[in-house]
């Protein structure tokens, strides 16, 4: 077994013959632990997201065992332990509402046990950023390894995305093209193995921003999770994040900004959700890396979109896997050099290009070559202007390229409750041509700024055959959905934005490519309206309430800096605290 030349974190508490050490090692040793495992050994945290509550990390139990295995063989001692698994599709309001509670508890987790090194089991959209979150601010040498996307959906013989297919049925439905029992029976076909979304949702989308940051191992963002190689990944994880205590390989020197820089660029080529740019911004944060939006324009705009997957293009995580997976879209990368930075180093200890120079590709019609891209410019478009002046973003590879210019009427709802009792209404006085605009959906507003950006179409509207409309909100998107949809308004309505002073009628003009986004009402006519409005009245009473939600309402930040809470932006480390007896 080979020892660390250093004092390991772990031996202040397990590795001293006083009262404390026997207190440690005594009630460790009940669970069967003989003593040899405390003599010297890093102790890797195996911090696990595991839930019935989350499906998408239901069989997490599986692949920590595998984890177990690959530390134990390096000569280290694997330590489970149970963190808040933020569930995408059962926690209400939104898993974004407690993204930060489940940072917290990392965090603490990590900084008050006797760990020398974590591994993160992510999988679900928000277990990726929190994880990675937590573990930033108190920067141990961490691995992340995902529970990989679900087999392709099946439905009347074809297949069908996670959550993509949600959307696009939901509206035929409206529109009376298919039976809501053709509707319904797609249900059981959607979800039909253990895993993630298997679309390029936010759940594959972190997977990516993970591997692309040099924070997993190749190949871990696409393997299914109930593809075998999935559990030799777990295992080959375990082994390496030992041998990353001996090398003091803390997070800190891998996510610099160069790597978040790499993963704008990713983003942009695979077709990413939008809801990255909120989780590397939190993400960055916790590290002390300065990223701003003006990085994701800076970086990703000009990048084409390669990787043909819905809800964008065509096909499905399976075939992502099959094709190449990220080693592939980034080897394509490199070789237009259009890869920021091919030195940046990963926690194999090797670069990002070292990595990936040899990556096998085995289909050009799901990774494209960049000269026949599924989208010219797939960089993320942040617009400013004086409706959102802090910026909002839209995602090009899912909107409509006629729509990305535009100026329209717009049609006002004053939250999501409002939106949902008037859509369908037949005399709703409603265009084509004209922005739906919901206010009061950000992060206070909603408490954690639900997925509902994606405002579905007039049922008369979808009658006539419209697919597609400008849509605005201060609101989140899931990463499965699509369309020409501006998200992320900041200040948000809730914050007294100038959204919140948006009315019925007034004209709006978009244009994503210049990065514009302006309300054209004159400023005196729109500072005299933001002077009547009282737009954080529904959220301060609610607030009064106490509870985690009243902590959340006065402490999160917008989304232009990531919804993380302002106090728990920087980097704390993990300097071991004081004994407990």
């Amino acid at each position: 077994m080979s020892q660390s030349p250093r004092r390991l974190r772990s031996a202040e508490w397990f590795g001293t013959a006083d009262k404390n050490g026997f207190m440690y090692r005594s009630w460790m040793k009940n669970q069967g632990i003989p003593d040899h495992e405390f003599q010297g050994k890093p102790i890797i945290g195996i911090c696990n997201t595991w839930s019935e509550l989350t499906p998408c990390n239901a069989h997490f139990r599986k692949l920590a065992e595998h984890v177990k295995k690959g530390v134990l063989e390096a000569g280290g001692y694997p330590v489970e332990f149970p963190v808040f698994s933020n569930g995408e599709s059962n926690l209400r309001p939104t898993a974004m509402f407690t993204r930060n509670l489940a940072s917290m508890d990392v965090e603490e987790a990590i900084r008050g046990n006797p760990l020398d090194a974590v591994i993160l089991l992510t999988g679900c959209d928000k277990t990726t950023p929190a994880l990675l979150m937590g573990a930033a601010s108190c920067d141990i040498p961490t691995l992340v390894v995902t529970g990989g996307p679900m087999l392709n959906g099946k439905h009347e013989g074809k297949d069908i995305g996670s959550g993509t297919v949600v959307w696009k049925l939901s509206e035929q439905v409206k529109a009376g093209k298919i039976s809501l029992h053709d509707f319904m029976a797609a249900e059981a076909g959607m979800s039909r193995s253990a895993g993630t979304c298997n679309t390029m949702g936010t759940a594959s989308t972190m997977a990516c921003m993970a591997e692309s940051l040099g924070t997993s191992l190749p190949h871990n963002a696409a393997i299914p999770a109930v593809d075998s190689r999935r559990y030799v990944l777990a295992h080959l994880s375990g082994n390496r994040i030992v041998e990353m205590v001996h090398e003091d390989l803390k997070l800190s020197k891998v996510l610099t900004k160069q790597a978040f820089e790499n993963a704008i660029r990713t983003n942009a080529a695979i077709g990413g959700s939008t809801n990255a740019v909120i989780h590397l911004q939190a993400i960055a944060g916790r590290i002390g890396v300065d990223l701003t939006l003006d990085d994701w324009t800076r970086i990703g705009r000009g990048t084409p979109t390669i990787v043909d997957l819905q809800p964008s293009g065509r096909y499905l995580m399976e075939e992502f896997y099959y094709a190449g997976g990220l080693p592939a879209v980034l080897r394509r990368l490199g070789e237009a050099d259009r890869l920021p930075h091919k030195d940046a180093l990963t926690i194999n200890g090797k670069t990002l290009w070292e990595n990936v120079e040899d990556a096998p590709l085995y289909n050009d019609a799901v990774i494209r070559p960049l000269d026949t891209p599924l989208r010219e410019d797939g960089g993320m478009c942040v617009m400013r202007g004086n409706l959102a002046p802090n910026g909002a973003v839209l995602k090009p590879s899912a909107a409509t390229p006629e729509l990305m210019t535009h100026r329209g009427r717009a049609v006002v709802f004053e939250n999501f409750d409002d939106y949902k009792a008037r859509i369908n209404d037949p005399d709703l006085d409603v265009t084509a041509d004209d922005i739906l605009v919901m206010k009061n959906c950000g992060p206070r507003g909603y408490h954690g700024m639900a997925e509902v950006g994606n405002m579905g179409l007039p049922a008369k509207l979808l009658e006539q055959g419209i697919t597609d409309m400008v849509r605005i909100s201060d609101a989140r998107m899931s990463g499965t959905a699509y369309g020409t949809v501006v998200l992320h308004v900041a200040p948000e309505a809730a914050a007294g934005g100038p959204l919140a002073a948006v009315h019925n009628g007034d004209m709006i003009a978009l244009d994503a490519y210049a990065g514009t986004l302006h309300l054209e009402v004159d400023d005196a006519e729109l500072a005299a309206r933001l002077a009547e409005a009282d737009p954080t009245a529904e959220s301060t009473q609610i607030a009064s309430t106490g509870g985690y939600r009243q902590l959340y309402i006065e402490h999160v930040l917008q989304a232009d800096q990531g919804c993380d809470f302002d106090f728990l932006v920087g980097f704390r480390g993990a300097e071991v605290p004081r004994h407990s007896h």
